[in-house]
């Protein structure tokens, strides 16, 4: 592993931390790692994959260290394509490559829509764009409903709904809203309200990021090589669902990388996916 050097930037309503593990003889584009609200400490195994090129990880706004005051503040794709734009700004590096995983995969998106000359390609994996689905009401409905029992109840109860929506095998029938709501004590969650409400992911993006409407016609349009990943061993859980849609929307056909959606992770968060084969698909691509 290179040397980490960490740096922040302040944005508009926001000062973003970010990482570099520089490699200044390479001559490849920079490398981003992102997600949301994944933040640069779930990166930590793919970076190690790609010493032989300048990496740059970050934790998104809202998100670890980039904590922005308040509680659920607006924080939409808009606002994090921005930050990545700002962010690739002041890497003065050219256009970069992107890795972006989950919710970082819209922003990444949102982003390639706005500024396609600042990404050379751009692999979006599993990007839980949910307005593409076909059961769209139903769980855009859900999302809605996850947030709002995170507001009414806290963590624990909308944390076990999260788990069971993208847990959930192909489409949601029409009667998922009206299914019991799941013991958050059976996921091993807690079951008081601790009264915090600065979750990124329940606060924050299940709206947001689920709810965004990409442009599809700048996307088909720009400059940039999009690619749209899923996991071999994701089934179809939403994820899958919602990036093989992205794909059928660019007229372009998904690449497979090995397993789920988080197949990339080497442990961190307590997850282990395959990330060996990973980040060997991940640098097949690139170059490819």
């Amino acid at each position: 592993m290179t040397e980490l050097e960490t740096y922040t930037l302040a944005v508009p309503g926001a000062v973003l931390h970010y990482d570099v593990r520089r490699n200044d003889a390479s001559t490849e584009p920079v490398l981003l790692l992102i997600g949301s609200p994944m933040g640069a400490a779930g990166f930590v195994t793919l970076a190690g994959h790609f010493a032989d090129r300048t990496v740059v990880t970050y934790d998104p706004r809202g998100a670890e260290r980039s904590k922005v005051p308040g509680e659920v503040a607006e924080s939409t794709p808009d606002d994090h394509a921005d930050d990545l734009h700002r962010l690739i700004s002041t890497l003065d590096a050219g256009p970069v490559d992107v890795f972006a995983s989950s919710g970082g995969a819209v922003n990444a998106l949102a982003l390639v829509a706005r500024h396609p000359e600042q990404v050379r390609t751009l692999v979006a994996h599993e990007p839980p764009a949910s307005r593409e689905l076909p059961d769209r009401e139903v769980v855009l409905a859900a999302c809605v409903d996850i947030n709002e029992t995170y507001r009414r109840s806290g963590s624990g109860p909308a944390m076990a709904k999260f788990i069971r929506l993208v847990s959930h095998d192909g489409p949601l029938p029409a009667g998922y809203a009206d299914e019991p709501a799941p013991d958050p004590a059976a996921f091993g969650l807690p079951t008081e309200d601790d009264g915090s409400r600065d979750d990124a992911l329940l606060g924050r993006n299940m709206v947001f990021c689920n709810h965004y409407r990409h442009d599809f016609d700048a996307l088909r349009a720009a400059s940039t090589r999009i690619v749209i990943g899923v996991g071999a061993a994701s089934g179809e859980t939403l994820p899958k669902r919602t990036a093989v849609a992205v794909a059928e929307r660019l007229g372009i056909t998904p690449v497979t990388f090995p397993g789920n959606h988080i197949g990339f992770a080497g442990g961190e968060y307590g997850q282990t996916g395959e990330p060996d084969a990973f980040a060997a698909t991940l640098r097949s691509v690139l170059t490819g």
